[in-house]
């Protein structure tokens, strides 16, 4: 791409590298790595005509949740709000398109990063730690599986 001077890359991080993740630690450092390196790579490239977007979507209607085993996470039981993926898909692609940075996907998620910004960060993971707990409160059998 920097050789033909052309190209656009949407690198697919999440709101997750912007937060601590109590029961999602490796998911949620490794979005920041993608988060990070992406911001890398664009300055790396920004004397070319290479577009290099960070997509950060949060919860969304796939198949993530029954993969990483937490199908009774609080954050997806009893009916919780999940973002469309077409849309994420759409406004990650958009962004793209318009040369933007990195596009935090749905409003709730953009106030979701900006309030934990001005948050301590002990109270940003104690929230998302009672958030990612199954329903039942067990977390024993979520977290042996967590660490497989």
């Amino acid at each position: 791409m920097v050789a033909r001077n052309d190209g656009m890359i949407l690198q697919v991080s999440s709101i997750g590298g912007e937060l601590p993740g109590p029961l999602q630690t490796v998911y949620h450092g490794t979005k920041a790595f993608v988060t990070s390196f992406t911001e890398a790579i664009r300055e790396e490239v920004k004397g070319h005509n290479v577009k290099i977007t960070a997509l950060l979507p949060g919860v969304t209607d796939t198949d993530f949740f029954r993969k990483a085993d937490m199908e009774r996470s609080k954050l997806v039981a009893d009916g919780a709000s999940k973002a469309d993926p077409a849309k994420v898909a759409r406004d990650g692609y958009e962004a793209l398109l318009a040369g933007k940075d990195k596009v935090i996907s749905g409003f709730m998620n953009k106030v979701q990063v900006a309030v934990s910004n001005v948050t301590p960060d002990s109270m940003v993971a104690a929230n998302l730690h009672k958030m990612g707990e199954p329903v039942d409160g067990d977390e024993s059998a979520h977290q042996g599986r967590s660490r497989r």
